[in-house]
């Protein structure tokens, strides 16, 4: 050290080696500040890398829970979907069973009024029900007055006896109060053949007998467009014509009540069927 700094003092002077001696030191403090700074940057660096790693994660976390709520959205709108799809179908279910039920309630109500109109018959005619003059039975649906022909005609004429125009004209007068209803008088014979000269066979007899009837009801009040006549001789038997008793059975007059189509389930559908919508 003494040789060096003698040396130096040789080539320098003693403010120059301070200076330089400062210049040193000032050199010095600034390395080791820099070297002090160069850790910190380091310690930062490492700090700024773990939280990018930790940033990193959560980013990915984060992307994941955004897919799952993404599913979820998309499950919950499928199931909303759903429930508004169930909610339409129910509230159509609703609205067709409500429909059905007001159906329902017409076609109860129009039975009601048949059903009415049915005992209002039996009542008009309850006294020649109850001493057999007149019998009451439902036959294919439709409402029928049977009177034995042995009661209003003799055999083989077709003339009414005194007492059949009576039994003729006290139904008629009873049947025409019911203004809105029509009616078909029908003609039935028994299988035993007849040929004369005024009737050829049963068709005539049987065709005749109507036609008398419902003249005598006419006479009586009931109106003509309201009545009608028909035969069926011997091919809708009432009972068998082995026995006298089952072929007097079969030799009847039939007053049948026309059923009202309008008044059937259907009636409007049927009516466009054929004739078309209404204007």
């Amino acid at each position: 050290m003494t040789l060096v700094s003698l040396e130096l003092g040789a080539c320098v002077s003693a403010k120059e080696y301070d200076e330089l001696a400062a210049d040193l030191a000032k050199a010095r403090d600034e390395l080791t500040a820099a070297r002090a700074e160069s850790k910190d940057l380091s310690v930062a660096l490492q700090e700024a890398e773990t939280a990018a790693q930790l940033l990193g994660a959560n980013i990915a976390d984060l992307e994941d829970q955004l897919r799952t709520a993404e599913v979820r959205a998309q499950e919950a709108e499928t199931e909303l979907a759903g429930v508004l799809k169930d909610k339409s179908n129910l509230s159509a279910s609703v609205e067709e069973m409500q429909q059905a039920l007001a159906e329902l309630q017409r076609l109860r109500a129009a039975a009601e009024v048949r059903a009415g109109m049915y005992r209002s018959v039996l009542n008009k005619f309850k006294t020649l029900i109850d001493n057999g003059t007149l019998k009451a039975k439902i036959v294919d649906g439709r409402m029928v007055l049977e009177l034995r022909t042995d009661i209003l005609f003799d055999s083989g004429k077709a003339k009414l006896s005194d007492e059949g125009a009576a039994t003729v004209g006290e139904v008629g007068k009873l049947l025409a109060e019911l203004s809105d209803r029509r009616f078909q008088v029908e003609g039935h014979t028994d299988n035993v053949p007849i040929k004369t000269k005024a009737f050829p066979s049963n068709w005539e007899l049987a065709s005749a007998r109507a036609i008398t009837v419902v003249n005598e009801m006419i006479a009586a009040g009931m109106p003509a467009t309201n009545i009608s006549a028909a035969a069926y001789a011997d091919t809708r038997p009432a009972a068998s014509n082995a026995t006298d008793e089952g072929r007097a059975q079969n030799r009847r007059i039939e007053i049948v009540l026309i059923p009202d189509l309008s008044d059937l389930p259907g009636a409007e559908d049927i009516e466009k069927m054929f004739n078309g919508p209404r204007s």
